[in-house]
């Protein structure tokens, strides 16, 4: 699978700052981060879809928590269950706190990942972990809001696609406002120090 963040980067339009960021080492100061910190950027308000017990959930219904979003399917042969394990182990690293992140996996695939589908698949990396997906129409609409690129390739393999699609990870504050983009292959203890930041 390509790893499409340099176009999610262009699109985002923050690829001078990620520049930037490239050059200067994190510091264990208060606001520095490891990943890209995007606080300001309004969008991913319009996330309405339903989660793999039947529910209709939005952004909002966490507010209180830290959210880990990310994008992916479950017939994802690498990216996408790698993201799942080390959020994980993210949620190890924050010991007593773990259950103040909220990790929330949306499918850009409705058309395979079925709620029942989602069920088995995204608990299965941890019980607190939530799978969102929608119809066709409203995955569309989710990941134009949310700059997020997905693109079916035709395949002869026994799935009969797979999915390019970016691959980071937004994280949202106690106060449902988008923070950092973290880029795929971060660390868990990066990840985990960053959040800490913001709980």
């Amino acid at each position: 699978m390509r790893i499409l963040i340099k176009k999610f980067l262009s699109q985002l339009g923050l690829g001078l700052l990620l520049v930037g960021l490239v050059a200067c080492k994190p510091t264990s100061q208060a606001g520095d981060f490891f990943a890209t910190d995007i606080t300001g950027v309004d969008f991913g308000h319009n996330l309405i879809l339903t989660d793999h017990h039947g529910n209709q959930r939005s952004l909002s219904d966490f507010k209180g928590k830290v959210v880990a979003l990310l994008f992916g399917y479950t017939h994802c042969p690498d990216v996408c269950p790698t993201s799942m394990v080390d959020l994980k182990h993210t949620r190890k690293l924050l010991g007593a706190r773990a259950n103040e992140l909220q990790v929330i996996f949306v499918t850009v695939d409705p058309e395979r990942d079925t709620q029942q589908v989602l069920a088995a698949y995204v608990p299965a990396f941890d019980a607190g972990f939530i799978g969102l997906r929608g119809s066709m129409e409203e995955t569309a609409t989710v990941l134009k809001d949310f700059k997020i690129f997905a693109a079916k390739v035709e395949n002869k393999g026994r799935s009969g696609y797979t999915i390019d699609h970016s691959a980071g990870i937004y994280v949202f504050d106690k106060t449902g406002q988008v923070r950092l983009y973290v880029d795929y292959g971060s660390k868990p203890s990066e990840i985990a120090a960053d959040i800490e930041k913001l709980l």
